[in-house]
């Protein structure tokens, strides 16, 4: 099993920027796809972002395209999610997702075997 570890949440100011992290344990990192989701207060959790195994394959949700970036490190077994020109609808809390079967990033929550805790990220006016 897998164990995610996400970091780097917080609060921010509209049209800053943050960086989330994502270590993981458990698991031969580079084998397998991963992904960002995150969820707003009485809200469905959503996809933002996922990346493929080798890190050469993208994809993003269309609210977040043009300014969050995703990003892994092999070597350190990690996953970035750079965030940019944040807007008010981004808050919420941010989840790290781990496909060890898959290759390819896949935007389906119910793809996505392991899942870490979650980081809040909080954009004021």
């Amino acid at each position: 099993q897998v164990q995610l570890v996400e970091s780097g949440g917080g609060l921010v100011q509209a049209g800053g920027s943050v960086r989330l992290s994502c270590v993981a344990s458990g698991g031969t990192f580079n084998n397998f796809a991963m992904g960002w989701f995150r969820q707003a207060p009485g809200k469905e959790r959503e996809f933002v972002a996922a990346i493929s195994w080798s890190g050469r394959t993208t994809r993003y949700a269309d609210a977040v395209k043009g300014r969050f970036t995703i990003s892994r490190g092999n070597a350190k077994n990690t996953m970035l999610l750079q965030m940019t020109s944040l807007k008010r609808e981004d808050r919420a809390n941010y989840y790290c997702a781990a496909d060890p079967i898959g290759l390819n990033p896949m935007i389906a929550a119910g793809e996505y075997e392991s899942w870490g805790e979650g980081t809040q990220v909080t954009v004021s006016s």
